[in-house]
């Protein structure tokens, strides 16, 4: 992250609107060409340094993306395992109870 705060102070590169010799235009113009140079270094590393974040987010968001699809995946053939497993308990159950009511017909004990 970065360590230059953007403040209105740091951005600001002119200062005053006082009347200004010849002699002195030159001195004035230098100074805020300095200052309007640190602020876009300090602009431009904040941006770089955003960029930077987002793109890694976005890395992140691509890793959360696969992981979810792989668990989506997992939880779909869960759901057919646990469906094939129902049908088996009910068939399995029928069949129980139809072989119980067989041996009862037929006059042997159940217990």
């Amino acid at each position: 992250m970065s360590d230059t705060k953007l403040t209105n102070e740091l951005m600001r590169t002119f200062d005053g609107h006082e009347k200004i010799s010849a002699l002195k235009c030159a001195a004035k113009l230098t100074e805020f060409g300095e200052k309007q140079n640190e602020a876009n270094e300090a602009l431009a590393y904040n941006v770089n340094d955003l960029i930077k974040r987002v793109c890694a987010l976005e890395d992140k968001q691509e890793q959360t993306t696969a992981v979810l699809h792989k668990i989506a995946a997992e939880l779909k053939d869960f759901k057919k395992e646990l469906d094939r497993v129902r049908l088996s308990e009910k068939l399995n159950s029928g069949t129980i109870e139809r072989l119980n009511n067989a041996i009862m017909l037929s006059g042997g004990d159940s217990e």
